[in-house]
Order: structure tokens, then C-alpha cells, then sequence
């Protein structure tokens, strides 16, 4: 049985690598900067549909990517989508920080809705005259399957005999290739592997609208469900990051071979972290996952709403530009499409399985959510008051400790950014 193994790295000449799932090649000396990475992956039955977005910075004339594929892709399998899909479905799923305000003691009950403060944050069909990347190709055992123009991309689709051969026709068509990168693709293509290789035409990019590199779309037909994360390892200096946003018709994605954490939630803050929540959220995060790295998931619930919403659900034409076929046409609800959110982080040595999934029937909710309570800022001078504003200074001290238990951070800084931040009396 064909194995499938999908994976994209980055190559980094500067900085810390962050995670996704193949790997970079850079064209001659470029510099490449490789900032988030975050993968769609929409799954139906057999059928795959990975949406490749990476925050890619460098010149456009450096960029080529490789992706280890099951199959022969068509160009009717590869397309681009745009950029504020994918970033959209990211700000959907964010852990957020939401706030409520205390309503005056002294006068009648008042409820506040809460406030979502923010969030965590091809050009040939038949057989032509062989062209001299043809020829150079067949003499180091390596064939051009397909040979495709997407967008701002140019496409090739590879077969390979030998991994030095395909390493050797990579190298002198003017690809870098990482550390370690031809025993890898070796093993892919021991397995069987085709590979997708993209590469920006300039001409075509000029004239694009945006000089952005969209995301990259494949789709394709196996029984295995996993993303390998190996060749996102071979240069890693640090810590990589990547997230997953898994769309299913039936209920939560979740990881077969390692045991994913979820992100506490629903734990009252101080209001000062307002003013630091991505610092917060990174904080939380490392302390979740711990040193050893592994997954957490963030965010489970049905796309059709949410409670509070960090955005607007996507619409029926965003989820079919990602993938998800199942939707009717004209449908305004998407209470047949539900996203998991994993956030990945690994370092070259750890997590040296890659991922193996599955989907479940379990619909039940959950999402980063943290609460702020802002004090009452009025006169409390009634018998009510006093009973509140002694409630008030109990409340803040149990956030001064679930605050450092969930960051890590020090209780005395804590105490003094929450004097800062609230009315004389509460301290």
C-alpha cells in the first residue's frame, strides 16, 4: 500500500526556522525568512485537500519549494487560494481575550455582553519535443511527470530512481538544497513518492495584482491521513512552529500517535495583560506544551457559530475555495464543516514520528477563552459596595497566582502591573 508522506520545510540563511510541512530550496545565494507556517488540511473520506500557507520573506527570485506527494498531480490538483482565506480561518480559531465589566454594586443588576478584546493572536498536455531541462533530467534518472503554470508559479511534478540523481538535477538547475535533504528524499523515494516542485515565474509575478506569494493548493486521493514533519527538521537551529487547521464533515481531528494537550481556558486575568496579550498567549503556550515540544490543540467547534467569536465564521465560498466539497451551493450555514486547531512546536530531536490522525464523531466545543472582570470604577460607598470592593480585592489575588501559573511569570511583577491598572481601593 502506497504511504503518504507530505511534508515542507524551511531553509533559513538567517534566523530561526519555523516549521511546516516539506522543504525550501533557495535559488542561488537569496535569503529566506520563513516567519509563521500554517497548513489547511480539509479531509472527506479518502480525499486530501492541503492548503500550504507560509509567511515567506525574501526575494521572489529565491523562492522554490518541494513537496513530497502520493501520486502524480494533475494540474487540475494544484491551485493557488488567496492569503486572507487561510488568514481568516486563523483570526476564526485564535485564542481570545474577552472582557466583561462589573456593573455598579450600589445599583440595579445589569448585564454586560462580553467583548472579544482580541486575538492571539501548466503548459503541456501531450508528449513534445524533449526541451533541455527534459534531457538533463532523463540523464540523472529523474522524469518530468507534468510541467505546469499556476498562477504566479511555475510547477513540475518529478519522478526519481535515485535520491542522488534527483539531489544532483535539483543542485544544477541552481536549488539549495539542506543538510541531510538526500537521505530523506530517499526514503520518499523508496516509498513510491512523486514530487511537486514550485518556483515563482517573475514575469507572471510583476504583473500580479499583489507582489504577496499566495498559498499553494493540492489535492489528492489516499487512505493515509498524516502530515510528516522529519524534513522540516533537517535545519532546525530552534524551536519550530507550525499550525494545523484540520476541516472535517463529522467532528474533531485529532492525533493518533501523540497525546495533544489543550490550552487552558476560561481562567480570569488581570485587565493589564490587555495591553500584552500576544506576550501573554506565548507565554501560556511554551508553558502547555513544555520543553520536550507536542501538540496543543486551540480551538474545536462547529464552523456555523461561536461563543464569543474572535471573527466572523467563514462563508460557503471561503470553505469551498479551501477544499470543502460537501457544502451546497447558495448554503449560508456551515453546520456540516467542523475545525480543529493544533499548534504544533518541535525541535530537530523531538517528535521524530511523524503525525497520524483521525476523525471522530466528537462535536463537543472548546476554545482558548480568557476573561477579563474590569472593576467598577464609580462612587461604591453603599453596604453593597464595601461587600464588593472586599469580593474585588479576593478576586484580583487569585488571578495574581493563576496568572503566573499559567505564564510562568513572576507574582510581584503581577502585583505591581495590577496597581497600575486599577482604581485605588481594589489593592
Amino acid at each position: 500500500m502506497l504511504r503518504f508522506f507530505f511534508c515542507l520545510s524551511a531553509l533559513l540563511w538567517a534566523g530561526a526556522a519555523q516549521a511546516f510541512c516539506g522543504f525550501y530550496v533557495a535559488k542561488a545565494d537569496g535569503s529566506l525568512y520563513n516567519q509563521s507556517s500554517k497548513v489547511v488540511f480539509v479531509r472527506d473520506r479518502n480525499r486530501s485537500v492541503i492548503t500550504m500557507s507560509s509567511d515567506y520573506r525574501g526575494e521572489p527570485r529565491d523562492f522554490a519549494m518541494i513537496v513530497p506527494t502520493p501520486k502524480v498531480l494533475d494540474r487540475d490538483d494544484i491551485r493557488t487560494v488567496k492569503s486572507e482565506t487561510v488568514d481568516h480561518l486563523d483570526a476564526y480559531t485564535a485564542p481570545r481575550l474577552v472582557e466583561y465589566f462589573d456593573r455598579d454594586p450600589c445599583s440595579e443588576l445589569v448585564v454586560e455582553a462580553p467583548v472579544v478584546v482580541e486575538e492571539a493572536a501548466g503548459f503541456f498536455g501531450r508528449k513534445r519535443k524533449q526541451e533541455p531541462v527534459y534531457q538533463r533530467a532523463d540523464a540523472l534518472g529523474v522524469r518530468i511527470k507534468g510541467k505546469y503554470a499556476v498562477g504566479t508559479y511555475d510547477i513540475l511534478i518529478l519522478d526519481a530512481e535515485q535520491s542522488d540523481g534527483l539531489a544532483t538535477f535539483l543542485t544544477n538547475e541552481g536549488y539549495k538544497l539542506p543538510k541531510g535533504a538526500e537521505k530523506v528524499l530517499g526514503d520518499y523515494i523508496q516509498a513510491g513518492m512523486k514530487f511537486f516542485v514550485a518556483k515563482v515565474n517573475l514575469e507572471r509575478h510583476r504583473s500580479s495584482e499583489t507582489q504577496e506569494l499566495p498559498p499553494l493548493q493540492i489535492a489528492f486521493k489516499s487512505r493515509n491521513f498524516m502530515l510528516p514533519i522529519q524534513l522540516g527538521k533537517l535545519n532546525a537551529e530552534a524551536q519550530q512552529d507550525a499550525l494545523f487547521f484540520m476541516l472535517s464533515r463529522k467532528g474533531r481531528v485529532e492525533v493518533e500517535n501523540y497525546r495533544a494537550k489543550s490550552l487552558p481556558t476560561d481562567t480570569r486575568i488581570p485587565v493589564f495583560v490587555e495591553q500584552m496579550f500576544p506576550h501573554f498567549y506565548k507565554s501560556t503556550f511554551a508553558r502547555t506544551v513544555g520543553s520536550y515540544g507536542g501538540i496543543v490543540m486551540e480551538y474545536a467547534w462547529d464552523m456555523q457559530w461561536c461563543d464569543p467569536c474572535a471573527a466572523d465564521p467563514l462563508s460557503s465560498e471561503e470553505l469551498q475555495e479551501l477544499g470543502v466539497s460537501w457544502l451546497k451551493p447558495g448554503d449560508s450555514a456551515a453546520q456540516d464543516v467542523y475545525v480543529t486547531r493544533l499548534h504544533a512546536q518541535y525541535s530537530k530531536n523531538q517528535m521524530r514520528q511523524d503525525l497520524m490522525f483521525r476523525e471522530t464523531d466528537n462535536r463537543e466545543n472548546f476554545q482558548g477563552r480568557y476573561v477579563m472582570n474590569k472593576p467598577f470604577e464609580g462612587n461604591v460607598r453603599c453596604e453593597a459596595g464595601q461587600e464588593y470592593v472586599a469580593k474585588v480585592r479576593q478576586r484580583l489575588r487569585r488571578e495574581v497566582v493563576d496568572l503566573s501559573e499559567l505564564t510562568g511569570w513572576d507574582i510581584r511583577t503581577i502585583e505591581r502591573n495590577i496597581q497600575k491598572t486599577v482604581p485605588k481601593g481594589y489593592w
